[in-house]
């Protein structure tokens, strides 16, 4: 059975200079590079070309974290890390891997990519199969590559050092991440297997792998429920960061709290108009070579939809066909930086627990807007 445990207040640890001393210490004693992409033919080049210059603890596991950098020729103009996982402090290998930022504003370490005349993606981890019409249908759960919520505020910090401009990669994702078939939208075993094997041991599911949150009615959001224990409790806050972004338009503060039983944590988001609730997580300790947790928490997806969402119809079609992330008929004006995405604050701020956010954390009141 998985250990948990409450952690709060990670930071960077040491200075570039002590960090690289470390890392190199590793490597003399032996822990060997194992890059998932092409790098795999020469893994000692990564070290020069993307040097560890921070270094973050959780539990037994160790992150060494480069530079900020970009590469806009993949979806979402991707802003990401070089990073290093050591899953353990006697592990034998070490792990190059991409931490990326995604539009609901949380660091993740994509499971593979895409990337052809047809396709250009980022894996977004496990894979969940519905029937709906008679039809089956297998989805990303894409937060099952959310790094864990502990280190996501020191990420935010490094991200935005003074005077640091992230410079062009466009080498690191094929260099670092496993390449997929078109067709191919589950990860590869390296991702999986530990999930899986996690999994296999009943107890180290959350609430039995049963939804701790989901909606009595559709398209209600006042109709939320929660098992009992599973409610987030505002009156112990674990942790608030700040960061910016463009697309919500200023200051952002990222908020965790507990479960009322302290079985697993949120993470609440709050933008100068946005507020959103980040997938819930677990609070168990094994820490994967992606640098993310075995074990996940079910939920109601439209419980976590973040202030600008998917809302967009594709006119390749015959007919034209709407995608959607946002509960019908409580999607906004498109932003102006991506039209693709629409404001979905109209059905965020009538969530209950949203509305409890604002009063007892953020201070204030947000009337939600008519639907």
């Amino acid at each position: 059975m998985l250990e948990t445990r409450i952690a709060s207040g990670v930071r960077p640890i040491g200075s570039p200079r002590q960090v690289a001393r470390r890392f190199a210490g590793l490597l003399e004693s032996g822990v060997r590079i194992r890059p998932a992409g092409t790098a795999r033919a020469h893994p000692e080049r990564l070290v020069r070309a993307y040097p560890p210059r921070h270094e973050l603890r959780l539990f037994d596991a160790t992150y060494f974290v480069g530079d900020l950098r970009h590469d806009p020729s993949y979806e979402g103009k991707l802003r990401f890390f070089v990073a290093w996982v050591l899953p353990t402090r006697d592990s034998h290998e070490i792990y190059p891997r991409i931490f990326s930022k995604d539009y609901s504003l949380v660091w993740r370490a994509p499971s593979h990519f895409i990337r052809s005349a047809h396709e250009n993606w980022m894996g977004k981890g496990e894979v969940r199969s519905s029937v709906e019409g008679g039809y089956e249908t297998t989805y990303s759960v894409e937060e099952t590559t959310n790094l864990p919520y502990e280190i996501q505020g020191a990420l935010d910090r490094l991200s935005h050092e003074r005077g640091r401009v992230a410079p062009l990669d466009r080498r690191a994702v094929r260099l670092l991440l496993r390449r997929a078939p078109d067709d191919r939208i589950e990860p590869y075993e390296d991702f999986a297997g530990p999930r899986r094997r996690a999994r296999a041991d009943r107890r180290n599911l959350v609430h039995g792998g049963r939804p701790v949150a989901w909606f009595a009615r559709p398209n209600d959001p006042a109709s939320l429920r929660f098992a009992a224990g599973f409610e987030p409790d505002f009156r112990r806050v674990l942790d608030v960061g700040r960061s910016k972004s463009g697309l919500y338009g200023g200051t952002i503060r990222k908020v965790r709290v507990l479960s009322r039983n302290r079985r697993i944590q949120y993470l609440f988001v709050a933008g100068p108009r946005h507020a959103w609730i980040v997938p819930p997580q677990a609070l168990t300790t094994e820490i994967t070579s992606y640098g993310v947790r075995t074990i996940d928490v079910i939920a109601a997806e439209e419980l976590c939809v973040p202030g600008y969402e998917y809302h967009f119809v594709d006119h390749s079609t015959r007919p034209p066909s709407l995608h959607s992330q946002i509960p019908e008929g409580f999607a906004g004006a498109p932003s102006s930086l991506d039209p693709a995405r629409v404001d979905a604050s109209a059905w965020t701020d009538r969530l209950p627990p949203i509305q409890r956010f604002r009063r007892l954390v953020l201070g204030r009141r947000r009337r939600a807007r008519p639907r």
